[in-house]
């Protein structure tokens, strides 16, 4: 009988003391923990080495660079990644240790139950603004993060696997203030992306357009008018996010 597949939890985060420990615990039933600390001036790393996990320490001024350092670090033959403002469920454990131990497939999407706050908000999502699933589950050799500092894109290796059914908690915003702030500064992120391609992601006229168009994704097909005042505001700020990108790569120079 062959040994059961070991998995990896990972987890990349800069100055997250506050919400660290909240996501940690309910990592106890992987077997080796990774948590890469990029550029931390608080008690993470602390925190984290009370949960046994092994560091990667650095900094990095991508998003893909610092995962990729994490993937690298990683021993297990699946490798589980989080953020730290997400909490994995005993439900959700139980099924991808079952996953793991079948799946014929190399890569799995988890779906994702989102919070403003307490509010659960479950519609509306995307358009580079939020996540209703996501591939956070793959063999170790399987998945391999692109260069830019946001959304950064995904290189595969193998098979995509069936969806798991139980959802993975995020902790997305505090309040509507937090979705502002985060707002700002993908689009300030993105924009720094498109000025080292030459870029500016099309004209005014044509972010008008994506403007309109990914306001109706959002808000109409994928039912964010089902969520009353949140919805419209996911809704509204992914219309803005490529508007915002494209006039800042425009009109500033750092």
């Amino acid at each position: 009988m062959s040994a059961a597949p070991r998995l990896s939890a990972l987890v990349v985060i800069h100055d997250e003391e506050s919400r660290l420990t909240a996501c940690l615990e309910k990592l106890g039933f992987v077997d080796e923990l990774v948590v890469v600390l990029d550029r931390c001036t608080d008690r993470s790393g602390e925190i984290a080495r009370g949960f046994g996990a092994k560091l990667v320490e650095g900094g990095w001024e991508r998003e893909g660079g610092r995962r990729n350092a994490g993937i690298a670090a990683c021993t297990g033959d699946w490798v589980l990644e989080v953020d730290a403002d997400e909490h994995v469920s005993p439900a959700l454990a139980a099924e991808i240790r079952e996953v793991i131990a079948a799946s014929r497939f190399d890569w799995h999407e988890i779906p994702v139950d989102n919070f403003i706050g307490d509010r659960l908000v479950r519609r509306g999502w995307g358009a580079s603004y939020g996540k209703a699933a996501y591939p956070g589950l793959f063999r170790r050799t399987a998945k391999t993060w692109g260069d830019d500092r946001v959304h950064p894109s995904l290189t595969w290796r193998g098979t995509k696997g069936p969806m798991l059914k139980n959802r993975l908690l995020h902790y997305v915003d505090r309040n509507i203030s937090d979705m502002i702030r985060r707002l700002d500064a993908y689009s300030t992120a993105r924009a720094r992306d498109l000025r080292e391609r030459g870029e500016t992601w099309g004209s005014t006229a044509s972010n008008l357009r994506r403007m309109v168009s990914r306001f109706f994704k959002c808000y109409i097909r994928r039912g964010g008018w089902r969520e009353g005042g949140h919805g419209f505001i996911i809704a509204t700020c992914a219309a803005l996010y490529p508007m915002l990108s494209h006039l800042k790569a425009k009109l500033e120079k750092d």
